[in-house]
């Protein structure tokens, strides 16, 4: 198939980005979107032109490292996929995509699609973790754990930090994923000790670093390569109202 790409290329965080018009011949439709960009890059290089700067690791949907918009949409048009796994058969032949970074104001444009996402790593660092002794391994049935909360916890824990949620609402808000995480650990017995602290910690932090308040619209549902459920939102609300009873 043959494709036109407007790419969003910025050479840092300070400079002014543009989108930059590419066309590219003879892709397999059973290629990925980043082996496509592959292409591209070594098609560039091949000219002595710069390449592509983007954000890969797993090529697996595991890692959250390959978020763009691909077409107006967080990970492209695909419900459920990330970038890394979606195909080149998604489009037409002669098709025009356009490529661009996330764009929200806690995730700084680093270079071209690559943004700092580290404002989630400080969120985390924030209250995301339990304490717990080192050491073996306890016994798996050592705490039971009713099954249905067990099931909800680790749909909560599919949740990979990849920031499609922020880039899909229109206040720039973080709401899911953090509420993922809190949720992740409040259902479990593990996560009860610092759940007034850890939910309080978490949002304080997310605040800080600029994300908005949730919209109510479901865009990050709708947009999340995990497909997170926004009842962790309302979960997440409850585990705030409790704080405030629990630390005042």
């Amino acid at each position: 198939m043959n494709l036109t790409l407007r790419v969003w290329r910025q050479k840092g965080a300070n400079g002014e980005g543009k989108f930059v018009d590419y066309r590219l011949n003879d892709v397999s439709t059973d290629s990925s979107f980043l082996e496509m960009i592959d292409l591209l890059n070594n098609d560039l290089e091949s000219k002595g032109e710069e390449p592509i700067a983007f954000d890969h690791d797993c090529r697996e949907g595991i890692c959250g490292a390959c978020s763009m918009f691909i077409n107006g949409q967080p990970h492209g048009p695909e419900r459920g996929t990330t970038a890394c796994q979606l195909h080149m058969r998604s489009f037409e032949d002669g098709a025009t995509i356009v490529i661009e970074p996330w764009r929200a104001r806690p995730f700084p444009v680093i270079k071209d699609l690559v943004v700092d996402r580290s404002a989630f790593d400080r969120i985390i660092a924030a209250g995301g973790y339990i304490s717990a002794k080192t050491g073996s391994a306890p016994d798996a049935n050592a705490i039971p754990i009713a099954k249905q909360d067990a099931d909800l916890a680790m749909d909560a824990a599919t949740c990979i930090g990849c920031g499609a949620c922020v880039a899909a609402c229109k206040n720039a808000s973080a709401m899911l994923f953090v509420s993922a995480k809190v949720s992740q650990f409040a259902l479990l017995p593990q996560g009860r000790v610092e759940r007034a602290t850890r939910v309080r910690n978490m949002i304080d932090q997310m605040d800080t670093e600029g994300f908005g308040n949730c919209t109510n619209t479901g865009a990050c549902e709708a947009e999340c390569p995990k497909e997170i459920s926004l009842a962790n939102i309302a979960r997440l609300n409850r585990e705030w109202i409790r704080s405030n009873f629990v630390l005042g």
